[in-house]
Protein backbone atom coordinates (compact mmCIF):
# COMPACT_ATOMS: atom_id res chain seq x y z
CA UNK A 1 0.00 0.00 0.00
CA UNK A 2 1.54 3.48 -0.91
CA UNK A 3 1.58 6.23 1.32
CA UNK A 4 0.50 9.62 0.96
CA UNK A 5 3.55 11.04 0.28
CA UNK A 6 4.21 8.13 -2.30
CA UNK A 7 0.56 8.77 -3.99
CA UNK A 8 0.19 12.02 -6.26
CA UNK A 9 -3.55 13.29 -6.65
CA UNK A 10 -5.68 11.51 -9.33
CA UNK A 11 -4.19 8.32 -9.28
CA UNK A 12 -7.30 5.80 -7.98
CA UNK A 13 -7.62 4.78 -4.01
CA UNK A 14 -9.02 1.53 -2.50
CA UNK A 15 -12.17 3.38 -3.16
CA UNK A 16 -12.39 3.53 -7.00
CA UNK A 17 -12.14 7.42 -7.23
CA UNK A 18 -9.69 9.16 -8.12
CA UNK A 19 -8.37 12.94 -8.04
CA UNK A 20 -9.83 15.35 -6.06
CA UNK A 21 -12.53 13.51 -4.86
CA UNK A 22 -10.17 10.70 -3.75
CA UNK A 23 -9.00 13.75 -1.75
CA UNK A 24 -11.74 14.56 -0.14
CA UNK A 25 -12.58 11.18 0.86
CA UNK A 26 -9.61 10.96 2.39
CA UNK A 27 -9.97 13.71 4.81
CA UNK A 28 -13.53 12.61 5.53
CA UNK A 29 -11.51 9.66 6.52
CA UNK A 30 -8.85 11.27 8.23
CA UNK A 31 -11.93 13.12 10.20
CA UNK A 32 -13.65 10.07 11.06
CA UNK A 33 -9.77 8.00 12.33
CA UNK A 34 -9.27 11.01 14.59
CA UNK A 35 -12.55 10.50 16.26
CA UNK A 36 -11.52 7.22 17.05
CA UNK A 37 -10.15 7.90 20.50
CA UNK A 38 -13.04 10.18 21.63
CA UNK A 39 -15.54 7.15 20.99
CA UNK A 40 -12.99 4.44 22.46
CA UNK A 41 -11.98 6.25 25.68
CA UNK A 42 -13.79 9.23 26.34
CA UNK A 43 -17.53 9.11 24.77
CA UNK A 44 -18.99 6.14 26.98
CA UNK A 45 -16.86 6.47 29.93
CA UNK A 46 -17.94 10.45 30.61
CA UNK A 47 -21.21 10.31 28.45
CA UNK A 48 -20.46 12.97 26.34
CA UNK A 49 -21.23 12.61 22.68
CA UNK A 50 -18.67 14.75 20.37
CA UNK A 51 -20.27 18.04 20.25
CA UNK A 52 -20.91 18.24 23.35
CA UNK A 53 -16.80 17.45 23.59
CA UNK A 54 -16.08 20.15 20.92
CA UNK A 55 -17.98 23.02 22.99
CA UNK A 56 -16.41 21.25 26.41
CA UNK A 57 -13.18 21.72 24.98
CA UNK A 58 -14.04 25.19 23.46
CA UNK A 59 -15.21 27.16 26.74
CA UNK A 60 -12.74 25.32 28.31
CA UNK A 61 -10.25 26.96 26.45
CA UNK A 62 -11.49 30.68 26.38
CA UNK A 63 -13.43 30.25 29.74
CA UNK A 64 -16.35 32.00 28.90
CA UNK A 65 -17.86 32.26 25.62
CA UNK A 66 -21.38 32.77 23.75
CA UNK A 67 -23.08 30.92 21.82
CA UNK A 68 -22.40 31.78 18.39
CA UNK A 69 -18.98 32.25 19.21
CA UNK A 70 -18.57 28.39 19.92
CA UNK A 71 -20.26 27.93 16.80
CA UNK A 72 -18.06 30.15 14.59
CA UNK A 73 -14.50 28.50 16.59
CA UNK A 74 -15.43 24.90 15.63
CA UNK A 75 -17.80 24.50 12.68
CA UNK A 76 -20.86 23.50 14.59
CA UNK A 77 -23.81 24.51 13.15
CA UNK A 78 -26.40 26.59 15.55
CA UNK A 79 -28.86 24.82 16.08
CA UNK A 80 -26.28 21.54 17.26
CA UNK A 81 -24.62 24.20 19.73
CA UNK A 82 -27.83 25.10 21.01
CA UNK A 83 -28.91 21.02 21.70
CA UNK A 84 -24.90 20.57 23.18
CA UNK A 85 -25.03 23.26 25.34
CA UNK A 86 -28.80 22.25 27.23
CA UNK A 87 -27.61 18.63 27.39
CA UNK A 88 -24.31 20.29 29.20
CA UNK A 89 -26.27 22.08 31.15
CA UNK A 90 -28.98 19.67 32.47
CA UNK A 91 -25.43 17.39 33.36
CA UNK A 92 -24.21 20.45 35.49
CA UNK A 93 -20.62 20.80 33.21
CA UNK A 94 -21.87 24.01 31.59
CA UNK A 95 -23.24 27.09 32.89
CA UNK A 96 -25.60 29.90 30.81
CA UNK A 97 -25.91 32.96 31.72
CA UNK A 98 -27.52 35.86 30.52
CA UNK A 99 -25.64 39.14 28.90
CA UNK A 100 -27.28 41.82 30.93
CA UNK A 101 -26.36 44.53 27.82
CA UNK A 102 -27.25 41.88 25.36
CA UNK A 103 -30.19 39.50 25.92
CA UNK A 104 -29.65 37.81 23.11
CA UNK A 105 -26.25 36.44 23.93
CA UNK A 106 -25.66 34.09 26.62
CA UNK A 107 -22.71 33.64 28.15
CA UNK A 108 -21.19 30.00 28.56
CA UNK A 109 -18.48 28.88 30.93
CA UNK A 110 -18.00 25.48 32.42
CA UNK A 111 -18.98 24.67 36.24
CA UNK A 112 -16.60 22.89 38.94
CA UNK A 113 -17.85 19.66 36.98
CA UNK A 114 -17.12 20.85 33.49
CA UNK A 115 -14.02 22.19 34.27
CA UNK A 116 -12.91 18.52 35.89
CA UNK A 117 -13.99 17.08 32.77
CA UNK A 118 -12.00 19.35 30.79
CA UNK A 119 -8.98 18.75 32.57
CA UNK A 120 -9.44 15.08 32.21
CA UNK A 121 -9.91 15.65 28.41
CA UNK A 122 -7.58 17.99 27.38
CA UNK A 123 -4.26 16.22 28.16
CA UNK A 124 -5.83 13.07 25.63
CA UNK A 125 -6.53 15.79 22.93
CA UNK A 126 -2.85 16.39 23.39
CA UNK A 127 -2.14 13.00 23.02
CA UNK A 128 -3.60 12.69 19.77
CA UNK A 129 -2.22 15.89 18.69
CA UNK A 130 0.91 14.55 19.43
CA UNK A 131 0.72 11.37 17.95
CA UNK A 132 -1.47 12.68 14.45
CA UNK A 133 1.49 15.15 13.36
CA UNK A 134 4.76 13.07 15.34
CA UNK A 135 5.97 12.34 11.65
CA UNK A 136 5.77 16.02 10.40
CA UNK A 137 8.80 18.67 10.86
CA UNK A 138 8.34 22.44 11.63
CA UNK A 139 8.20 23.11 7.59
CA UNK A 140 5.84 20.47 7.33
CA UNK A 141 3.17 21.31 10.46
CA UNK A 142 3.63 25.06 9.37
CA UNK A 143 2.93 23.71 5.14
CA UNK A 144 -0.30 22.04 6.86
CA UNK A 145 -1.55 25.27 9.01
CA UNK A 146 -1.46 27.29 6.10
CA UNK A 147 -3.76 24.97 3.93
CA UNK A 148 -5.82 23.98 6.81
CA UNK A 149 -7.03 27.58 6.74
CA UNK A 150 -7.52 28.37 3.41
CA UNK A 151 -9.28 25.99 3.09
CA UNK A 152 -11.51 26.73 5.82
CA UNK A 153 -11.38 30.32 5.26
CA UNK A 154 -13.07 29.41 1.74
CA UNK A 155 -15.39 26.70 3.21
CA UNK A 156 -16.93 29.93 5.59
CA UNK A 157 -16.40 32.59 2.94
CA UNK A 158 -20.12 35.02 2.74
CA UNK A 159 -21.44 36.62 -0.24
CA UNK A 160 -22.40 40.13 -0.48
CA UNK A 161 -26.10 38.60 0.48
CA UNK A 162 -24.43 36.96 3.70
CA UNK A 163 -25.12 33.46 1.94
CA UNK A 164 -22.71 30.76 2.42
CA UNK A 165 -20.26 30.64 -1.21
CA UNK A 166 -19.39 27.04 -0.99
CA UNK A 167 -22.99 26.35 0.10
CA UNK A 168 -24.77 28.33 -2.79
CA UNK A 169 -21.43 26.27 -5.29
CA UNK A 170 -22.25 23.29 -4.31
CA UNK A 171 -25.90 23.72 -4.44
CA UNK A 172 -27.71 20.72 -6.72
CA UNK A 173 -28.17 21.21 -10.37
CA UNK A 174 -31.95 20.15 -9.49
CA UNK A 175 -32.32 22.49 -6.75
CA UNK A 176 -34.14 26.01 -6.98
Amino acid sequence: MQTGAQRKVGEDRDTGMSGKPALLHDLLKLTNRLMAPFSTHLSHRYRISLNEFRLLMAIGATGRTASHEVAEMTGVNVMSVSRAVATLQRAGRVRVERDTTNRRRKWLSLTEEGQHLYEVMRPQSQKVADYLFSELDDEELAQLDVIVHRLIDKLEARDEEGRSVFLEATRPEDED
